[in-house]
């Protein structure tokens, strides 16, 4: 029963929070909508290499490189040939999905260090490939169209419910998008991790030949989940760039912005538990807000802080804080129904003895 409660009550909570942030832009600023969407997909992707890493064990140090071609074939969806920002975005997924299959290819035949140092070789070639496109403005990038803002589907509904400029509604509607990938994808995350394949993922994560032998495929669920994990950071990067409205190569492709902090956020917050990127998020933003101003110090203070968690809380501060108060929120183990035991044949009274 207390485990019943404790479950409904943080239940409550989260309910709270999403509704909250969900009437964010009824009230708050703009500056606080486009922090708190920078959040969010800092999120997004953290939730995705965290997939990748923390359960399939695949640490990649190339995700840039599916933000990088989402966002630019948004661009190009927008700018070539002529299409609504938001199918734009779909195409980013779905392009960066397409690219993750030769990246695969050629990244499943490495291990370990070698796995991580092929992704962002991989990367750093893509990146150079799209400062080729001359149509996306070459080396030097380009900007979205001036009104591709106001043309997308919903822009004007929102600004005539919030009474808010051009501007303000499009921060809302992309803040909402992104708020919503969150969600689906922490819900699907959720629902995948404690399905046959989620279990079988993590047994390979535990120990692949063991996996093997009791009938898990590593090769099929390992580029499953690299291909689906390539769609969400497609969507993400596609998302990112739309609110910023420029691109470069160097922006689109850069490890430090969409690789070094997602592993800073996952490592922080606990690799391999689903709220553990969210807790990574909240100490990463707060951390950015109090020390941003001091430039190289932040930096240096980050990976000091990176590296005494890895040494005296290895898993984490959400997995840390799990294992010491018994905390589980999103739990992935599923109990086994309980089964009613062989019953007993009804046992008369013993008859009185006769003297």
């Amino acid at each position: 029963m207390p485990k019943t409660t404790g479950r409904l009550a943080i239940g409550a909570v989260g309910v709270a929070a999403l509704l909250t942030l969900a009437a964010v832009p009824f009230f708050a600023s703009r500056a606080i909508v486009q922090d708190l969407f920078g959040l969010l997909t800092l999120l997004v992707l953290a939730m995705n290499w965290n997939m990748l890493a923390g359960f399939a064990g695949l640490v990649s140090v190339g995700q840039q490189a599916f933000v990088g071609i989402g966002a630019y074939a948004m661009f190009a969806a927008v700018i070539i040939l002529g299409l609504d920002p938001l199918v734009g975005i779909v195409i980013g997924g779905l392009v960066a999905m397409a690219l993750s299959i030769p990246m695969a290819f050629f990244a499943f035949r490495l291990n370990g260090a070698y796995f991580a140092i092929g992704t962002w070789v991989v990367a750093d070639i893509v990146r150079l490939a799209a400062g080729q496109i001359k149509a996306l403005g070459g080396g030097t990038g380009t900007s979205l169209p001036k009104g591709t803002a106001k043309a997308m589907v919903g822009v004007e509904q929102i600004r005539a419910l919030l009474d808010v400029s051009v501007a303000a509604a499009t921060d809302a509607l992309v803040y909402w998008l992104a708020l919503t990938l969150a969600v689906v994808m922490l819900i699907a995350s959720w629902f995948f991790l404690r399905s046959r394949m989620g279990l079988g993922l993590q047994a390979i994560r535990d120990n692949e030949v063991a996996a093997r032998s009791v009938g898990v495929d590593p090769l099929r669920l390992k580029s499953a989940v690299f291909l689906l994990c390539a769609f969400g950071t497609g969507l993400c990067g596609a998302l990112m760039f739309l609110q910023i409205t420029r691109i470069t190569p160097d922006a689109a492709f850069s490890v430090i912005d969409w690789t070094a902090f997602v592993v800073f956020v996952v490592v922080i917050g606990g690799i391999g538990t689903l709220p553990g990127p969210i807790v990574g998020v909240v100490v990463f933003y707060i951390l950015q807000r109090v020390f941003a101003d001091y430039g190289t110090v932040y930096l240096i203070l980050l990976g000091m802080i990176g590296i005494v968690i890895m040494l005296y809380a290895r898993r984490g501060l959400w997995g840390t804080l799990a294992d010491r108060f018994g905390i589980e929120i999103f739990p992935l183990r599923q109990r086994p129904p309980k089964t009613p035991g062989p019953s007993l044949p009804h046992l008369a009274p013993p008859a009185p003895a006769s003297h």
